[in-house]
């Protein structure tokens, strides 16, 4: 059987049952304070910039931005 992609790129699998499941982890992010401003453009992107912000919260990087809007306010 040829390896993934997934498995090149240094992933692993477990097996339950008859079914192989990719071992994921997902990193914390650090926790920031996001205060009243980063919470509006909370509200903007999910609104009127939907791509930004699917991008920005599946890179696990939103709090830090948002943290980083609300500092600039």
């Amino acid at each position: 059987m040829s390896k993934t992609i997934f498995e090149k790129l240094g992933g692993k699998y477990v097996r339950q049952g008859d079914c192989l499941i990719p071992c994921l982890t997902v990193s914390i992010e650090e926790g920031q304070p996001i205060g009243i401003w980063g919470q509006r453009h909370l509200d903007y992107l999910k609104q009127y910039r939907r791509v930004t912000y699917i991008n920005l919260l599946t890179s696990n990087k939103l709090n830090t931005y948002l943290a980083d809007i609300d500092r600039q306010a």
